[in-house]
């Protein structure tokens, strides 16, 4: 913040008029600064939220009118009961969107708070929008490319604005609202309500667009999976051995990853006395466990390692240094 031009930015930008909050007068420097930095990063990640979520809406549009409409298939969710009232009635998809997602921006109002209401409405009808002005060609009539392809472009659609802080599909919602209520799992819950969703399928379509409609689901949940998760999956390792400083310096000189000790005593000891350890914990990718299992039995075969999957991490170095 040294130059001449942030100096403007920060001056110009920012009006500290509030004499209750500053009472003697301008904030510092620093402060200027502070709250310049504030305000970038809140721009920075909005802009990107934008971003992903007109990018997951268009992906979404184009899985349904270049793929699954045309062909009366169907998903899961809450976008499966818009295309299957669709399909038996002839009603236009777009107000349907609108029509079956509003109960659950409602619900995610209670449940997650107004920003991410308002983000999901927005998204919402964004999507009904996007649909019903913007033409797409109906891109192939195969039933088995329809069903892949569709389901690709829809997951991807989903996954994409659930990363920039809204949903398109309000299932995940109703799943939370009911696993709250009855005590069950958000998994059983979303099982729950595609099973009624193809069965009704099954028996107002065709057994056959049920089953389509299935395949057209997993393709879009292994896509939803995929945005979210990320291309790297991350696991968590947690080490306790009575080598604890080999191990460190194998991880940190041999796998090029940073490693976090913690103090602990063991909970159980033929003396009666507890000793304490070095607990060593690191983030490894995917790639990295069968080498850092080798490593860690050369030097003590019966370490005690837990591991566990990450969906995503922020920070750090992993995602800077390469594989070694």
């Amino acid at each position: 913040m040294k130059s001449y031009l942030a100096n403007i930015i920060i001056k110009t930008t920012l009006k500290f008029k509030d004499k209750k909050k500053y009472p003697k007068g301008k904030p510092s420097e620093y402060k200027l600064a502070k709250r310049y930095k504030e305000i970038l990063i809140n721009f920075k990640r909005n802009f990107k939220n934008l971003l992903l979520i007109i990018v997951g809406i268009f992906s979404a549009s184009f899985g349904f009118k270049g793929f699954l409409l045309t062909n009366d298939f169907i998903d899961g969710g809450a976008t499966g009961i818009s295309l299957l009232i669709a399909a038996i009635t002839g009603i236009p998809l777009y107000i349907l969107i609108i029509c079956i997602n509003f109960p659950f921006v409602i619900m995610g109002y209670k449940i997650m708070g107004k920003q991410f209401a308002i983000k999901t409405a927005l998204a919402i009808a964004g999507l009904a929008l996007c649909v019903a002005v913007v033409p797409f060609p109906n891109v192939t009539n195969d039933d088995l490319l329809v069903a892949i392809f569709g389901g690709f472009f829809l997951g991807a659609g989903i996954g994409l604005s659930i990363r920039g802080g809204a949903v398109i599909d309000g299932t995940e919602v109703l799943a939370i609202y009911l696993s709250r209520k009855f005590g069950t799992t958000i998994g059983d819950i979303i099982i729950l309500i595609n099973v009624i969703i193809f069965s009704v399928a099954a028996y107002l379509l065709s057994i056959e667009i049920a089953l389509y409609s299935m395949i057209t689901y997993m393709a879009a949940s292994k896509t939803l999976d995929f945005i979210i998760e990320g291309i790297e999956e991350y696991i968590g390792v947690t080490i306790i051995s009575s080598q604890s400083t080999r191990i460190k310096e194998m991880i940190t000189h041999k796998l090029g990853r940073a490693v976090t000790i913690y103090k602990g005593k063991g909970g159980f000891e033929k003396e009666g006395v507890a000793n304490e350890k070095e607990i060593i914990y690191t983030v490894i990718t995917r790639l990295e466990v069968n080498k850092l299992n080798t490593e860690i039995e050369k030097i003590e075969s019966n370490a005690f390692i837990i591991m566990n999957s990450i969906k995503d991490i922020k920070g750090g170095m992993i995602k800077k240094r390469p594989l070694h």
